[in-house]
């Protein structure tokens, strides 16, 4: 068996203007960037690549900006301020397509940093709550360095790697970063019972994490047959399957198995899916492959957004210019749920913002990104109500969008409409 190393030792390897792959989610190897902050003074213009990162992330204080520079796949709340200040960057892109960057040598990798369970009797570490794209990306590393973490569960599907295949091992024991889910208000509760009446028994769901997935997951206790078919995994699912809610039986791609590609929540969740075989963990390409979802019988995706336009399109990854997350896996899931056999492709989102500034508008803010464009876009949710836009004309959507918009907004709404369409439909007495 390879024998540990400590970090400083194991890190040795990376060099000035290397392209380092680090770790997401849960599975952010905090330990070995860490040992890499201490060596900044040793290194200038690292690239750093990697989807979102939970925890307190060093790398990005403005005094180690020439040392290290972010390029991210998906833009979390801890390196936010770090890319809009610029001292990172956005990469734009499916998370189906992300391992294609490193296997086309379009972002080839020098050194990847990686979190993995101690390996079992056979040699066999876990990658554990994050499969995604860092299978891809050991696969592909030139130098792989592993973070061996007894708190890390082990996972079924594709998480398992030798320990031939690591590099370096570094043995270091901490816990996993935790969300824990908040009681959701009366506004997400409408949103998630709304979601709830679209979902039919025998779905295959496709959910993420925060108010609106906790809120649509609490809201299918009376479902039955449910299927899973995620790219994140949360602690809302879990009584669903213990109640015997999802049971995956009607999935045509792994029936019997709820299928992931990382996770985020509890230490409860992490100890749920630890050598749980009725849990794959699986590639992120594999996971949002459209040709995968829509092989699935009615897929129900639910996802978040910004803010919506009046003709349906979704801006979902910046706040105008302000990078706020990323395209993700959403078009991967509303193209492939729109493909199932009585799939459902859902949007939703509160009618506004927390300073009560409408999230329906008449027009997106001058430089959003739109992630699910007006031709994709076919159920929007907000606590208002369902507007189905598929098959309708601008004004049909325009008018579907204003009666779920918050009240207070519906004239401001209604006045841009008629400006825009001069549709009698909009027409007030104020024209």
């Amino acid at each position: 068996m390879k024998e540990y190393v400590l970090a400083s030792e194991a890190l040795k390897i990376i060099k000035s203007e290397d392209r380092v792959f680090i770790h997401g989610g849960a599975a952010t190897p905090h330990h070995l960037l860490q040992k890499m902050v201490e060596r900044a003074d040793e290194l200038y213009d690292v690239e750093l690549i990697s989807i979102s990162q939970q925890g307190e992330i060093y790398f990005t204080n403005p005094k180690y900006k020439q040392n290290f520079y972010l390029n991210s796949l998906f833009v979390s709340a801890n390196v936010r301020e770090a890319i809009n200040d610029g001292r990172g960057d956005y990469i734009p892109v499916f998370l189906s397509e992300i391992p294609n960057l490193f296997r086309k040598n379009i972002l080839p990798l020098n050194v990847a940093l990686i979190q993995v369970s101690p390996p079992d009797k056979h040699g066999f570490c876990s990658l554990g709550v994050s499969v995604d794209t860092a299978v891809a990306a050991v696969k592909n590393a030139k130098h792989v360095i592993a973070q061996v973490n007894p708190r890390m569960p082990r996972t079924h599907g594709d998480s398992m790697i030798h320990v031939k295949n690591l590099n370096t091992m570094v043995y270091f024991e901490e816990e996993l970063p935790e969300i824990v889910s908040k009681d959701t208000s009366d506004i997400y509760k409408r949103i998630g019972n709304f979601c709830a009446s679209l979902v039919e028994d025998g779905a295959t769901l496709q959910t993420g994490i925060g108010s609106i997935p906790d809120a649509v997951l609490a809201s299918l206790i009376h479902h039955k047959e449910l299927g899973m078919h995620t790219e994140m995994f949360s602690d809302g699912i879990i009584p669903l399957i213990e109640k015997g809610i999802i049971t995956n039986q009607h999935k045509r791609k792994h029936r019997g198995k709820t299928v992931s590609s990382f996770m985020l929540g509890s230490r409860k969740l992490y100890d749920f899916v630890d050598d749980n075989p009725s849990i794959a963990m699986l590639g992120i390409d594999y996971t949002n492959d459209t040709a995968v979802i829509r092989a699935n019988p009615k897929v129900t995706a639910i996802n978040s957004a910004i803010e919506v336009d009046i003709t349906g399109q979704v801006c979902s990854d910046s706040i105008g210019t302000y990078h706020y997350s990323g395209v993700g896996g959403q078009l991967d899931f509303v193209r492939g749920a729109s493909l199932s056999e009585g799939g459902k492709p859902i949007i939703a989102l509160p009618s506004t913002t927390k300073k009560n500034i409408s999230r329906i508008v008449s027009m997106l803010k001058p430089g959003a990104g739109v992630v699910t464009t007006r031709a994709h876009a076919h159920y929007i949710v907000t606590e208002y109500g369902i507007a189905y836009l598929y098959g309708k004309n601008m004004r049909q959507r325009a008018k579907a969008l204003i009666e779920i918009a918050h009240p207070n907004h519906r004239e401001e709404l209604e006045r841009a409409a008629f400006e825009r369409f001069k549709s009698y439909e909009f027409e007030r007495t104020f024209y």
